[in-house]
This record gives structure tokens, sequence and C-alpha cells, in this order.
């Protein structure tokens, strides 16, 4: 398996899940995954379902074009049973990283007629995700007491000196 671009700031709370060469159209994936970043794992999960069922939609503000959809939603299940096997809280599961790449063109043809053949080509893509346990926010102590500056021997010395002239 090759290396991932994006690695996790800590491995023991992240899992990752990859698709190589899949039969869905680079530029609607690519759509999806930008709509589907730093969502949580179920919402997205949620939201991918209801854009198959025509309640949401995504939008697309690179390639206005039309399904990159149910392919992600798949890799999304293999990251969460990935997450299962590491043992960690899917409910608290963030996609920290998704990326899509093109992969080799598919070559087909298509017959025209006068005998001519034209090609029939497809955009297959790489997609690889990274999911991360969100951590919780915790408030900073205060201190009490801030901790006094220590002062240099010339900055005493002048101290003492307008402690004299007063």
């Amino acid at each position: 398996m090759g290396r991932y671009s994006h690695e996790p700031v800590n491995q023991t709370k992240s899992c990752k899940a990859r698709g190589s060469n899949l039969r869905v159209h680079f530029k609607n994936t690519h759509e999806a995954a930008r709509a589907i970043k730093s969502m949580a794992l179920r919402r997205a999960q949620k939201y991918l379902k209801n854009v198959i069922e025509h309640k949401e939609c995504v939008p697309f503000r690179r390639f206005n074009g039309g399904v990159g959809r149910s392919l992600a939603q798949k890799l999304l299940k293999n990251a969460e049973s990935n997450a299962d096997y590491r043992g960690l809280d899917v409910d608290r599961l963030v996609i920290e990283h998704i990326q899509v790449n093109h992969a080799p063109c598919l070559r087909r043809r298509t017959y025209r007629a006068h005998g001519r053949i034209n090609p029939y080509m497809s955009s297959p893509c790489h997609i690889e995700v990274i999911l991360t346990e969100k951590e919780d926010v915790v408030a900073k102590a205060t201190e009490e007491e801030p901790s006094k500056k220590k002062l240099s021997k010339k900055k005493l010395a002048r101290q003492k000196e307008k402690m004299m002239r007063e």
C-alpha cells in the first residue's frame, strides 16, 4: 500500500481508508469530498445518504457538472470499521483529511457512422480519508498570582538610587 499525502498528528487517535482506481468521476467525487471535509463522521454519512436520496445537494464550486457520492460513502463506512477495529469512539470521529486524485484513464470505444470508432474515456480517481477522534476542549487553569520577573543588577541599582533620592 502506498504512502498517504497527509499524516495525522496523533496516530493512536486516528484511522485511515483509501480507494484506488475507483470507477467514479473525478470531478463529482472532488466536489463531494470538499463538501464533507471537516464534518463529523456520522453527519457526513447522513449527508451523503441524503444527497443520494436528493434531499440535500453537493455545492459544485470548481466543477459545475452531476456521481461520486456513493463510493465516498462506502469509503467512510470502511474508515468507520477501521476505527472500530482500533478501538476509537466512532461518534467523536471527524474527517481531518480527504483527498481525491486522478487515476489513469480507462479506454473504451464507441462505434460511429461510416465505420469510424471514437474513444469512450472514463476518468477514475483515487480517494484517501483520515478520520481523527475529536479531543475535548479543556479550559486553561488560571494562576492565582503571576510570578514576578527577576530584575537585573542594573535595574536593582537604579531602584536603590531612586529610593535614596526620595
